[in-house]
């Protein structure tokens, strides 16, 4: 990944001890797509990273080349070695804690990070996205620890695969904590109240670490 493209919220200087949020974008996207869209809603408090994918494609960015990786089952060495090149980059960045949250592949990417490190981030926000057809070591731990994960997904999205959303739907009741939201009238977007919800999900994880109590409730960034 370009780690010179990583979109920050905030200078280096005013992020201290704050909670971080990496963004990981969708096919044909990039690192300004989620971040233009949700990070005014989130809590002031939160710090957002929106990452860049490595592989240019369709005048954007992508974290699985479609040349033979079908949409929503993509290889899982294709895949391992998107995610371990997200975490070479974060072993660099200091927060007390992380938060995934990512679009389709970008989504995909934000599970597949929780698997390679599960004591590493403290939950997960997938927006029209998957899990990956893969077994990790970090699978047993989540398994046991659950962590938190927001999965919102439009009714008539026609873009993933039933039998990728079967797995996925599979994977979280055994490794997580699910929070299920099906938007009638969306399709393969963030949009509208789902983006609302995100960022009550996201200042409900910050109240849970112990930050302030007004991050309950979303509001705009000043």
């Amino acid at each position: 990944m370009d780690r010179e493209a990583v979109l920050w919220s905030e200078e280096e200087r005013a992020r201290g001890s704050r909670p971080l949020l990496v963004m990981l974008h969708g096919w044909s996207y990039d690192e300004t797509h989620l971040h233009r869209l949700i990070t005014p809603r989130l809590p002031d408090e939160v710090v957002v990273a929106s990452v860049r994918a490595r592989i240019p494609e369709a005048g954007g960015y992508a974290w699985f080349p479609s040349a033979g990786n079908p949409i929503g089952d993509p290889r899982p060495q294709v895949a391992n070695a998107a995610a371990l090149d997200v975490l070479s980059w974060l072993e660099t960045v200091e927060a007390p804690s992380i938060g995934l949250l990512g679009f389709s592949q970008g989504a995909a990417m934000a599970h597949q990070l929780m698997r390679w490190a599960p004591h590493r981030f403290a939950y997960c926000v997938n927006l029209a996205g998957f899990v990956v057809r893969d077994e990790q070591p970090g699978d047993a731990a989540l398994g046991g620890t659950r962590p938190p994960v927001y999965w919102g997904r439009g009714r008539e999205d026609r873009i993933i695969p039933p039998g990728a959303l079967a797995r996925t739907e599979r994977w979280l009741a055994r490794h997580a904590t699910a929070e299920v939201h099906v938007y009638p009238g969306l399709g393969h977007d963030v949009r509208g109240q789902e983006i609302d919800d995100v960022a009550t999900f996201v200042g409900k994880q910050i109240t849970s670490a112990g930050g302030p109590d007004d991050f309950e409730s979303p509001h705009h960034r000043r």
